[in-house]
């Protein structure tokens, strides 16, 4: 985007100064966030915070800033999807890398560090449950990408080739990896390929009362390979929080908690327990 080009009203939209959805200022949002799904995992999380600066709601999309040992940190939640991903993650950009008086994108960018802490199902029956996961790449499902200027490698060009094959999809899905910065961080962690999904029934191969499509899906996905490893999990959020980070220039990792089993069929029996597990593991990676 040129930086003499003013962003119009219409496109970029402040209420009182604030981006329209997160409704937020730029001081009100830290160089490293931590991105959740659920809004209230918000306060779960900034309850580990020294001190809180800013409490911001919008629908489903609240912001807690504040500190710990010294360090700021935000934490905001997306809503689920990555329909809400590209939302936050584009109003969370022009927050620190448009002048929001001017409407121009900055000379000088600012490069964010974000952090997913989420909750997955596993595809493979031998990670136990309540494992916490760290995403090398993920295979996107849905379409976003197929609206941006997406230029796949050949890794990804080969995974989403064969993927669309065998899951008979009429589109070519997307493939992100992680930041290798902050994934190295959490190397101590189980590591994986996730599905990211556009959906959470049949885009996961349930079967409630309307049949998936795909209905042998599971066991496709589970004895496929990637040549950065087999697939894992799946969700809802990741492949899109990678796809945007690196369109836009930002540092992102997405950790999961596996609270369901699906080839043992099984379900956590204390998922908030495990996700406090993957929170303080963060605190303990960051601070």
């Amino acid at each position: 985007m040129s930086q003499e080009r003013i962003i119009p009203p219409s496109e970029l939209i402040l209420i009182n100064d604030r981006v329209y959805h997160l409704n937020l200022h730029p001081e009100q949002v830290a160089e490293t966030i931590i991105v959740v799904g659920d809004p209230d995992r918000v306060p779960k999380v900034s309850a580990y915070f020294d001190k809180i600066d800013f409490q911001v709601g919008s629908r489903e999309l609240v912001t807690h800033t504040g500190s710990i040992g010294g360090k700021r940190l935000s934490v905001m939640s997306s809503g689920m999807g990555t329909d809400n991903v590209e939302l936050l993650m584009t109003e969370l950009d022009a927050l620190v890398n448009v002048d929001l008086k001017t409407r121009k994108v900055k000379k000088d960018l600012t490069k964010l560090e974000i952090i997913r802490i989420g909750t997955s199902g596993c595809l493979q029956p031998d990670i136990p449950l309540d494992a916490l996961l760290v995403s090398k790449a993920a295979l996107g499902l849905d379409t976003l990408m197929h609206f941006y200027e997406w230029t796949p490698d050949q890794v990804s060009d080969e995974v989403t080739t064969q993927m669309q094959v065998e899951l008979t999809l009429p589109y070519q899905p997307y493939f992100a990896e992680a930041s290798a910065k902050l994934f190295n961080k959490f190397d101590s962690l189980r590591s994986g390929v996730t599905i990211t999904c556009p959906g959470f029934y049949a885009p996961q191969g349930r079967n409630i009362r309307l049949k998936p499509r795909v209905d042998d899906m599971l066991d496709v996905l589970a004895v496929s390979d990637t040549a950065l490893g087999r697939f894992t999990n799946f969700e809802m959020e990741t492949a899109g929080y990678y796809a945007m980070a690196r369109l836009l220039g930002h540092e992102m990792v997405s950790l999961n908690a596996l609270i369901a089993n699906r080839a043992r069929k099984e379900f956590s029996a204390d998922p908030g327990k495990a996700v406090d597990n993957l929170i303080r593991k963060v605190f303990e990676v960051i601070t």
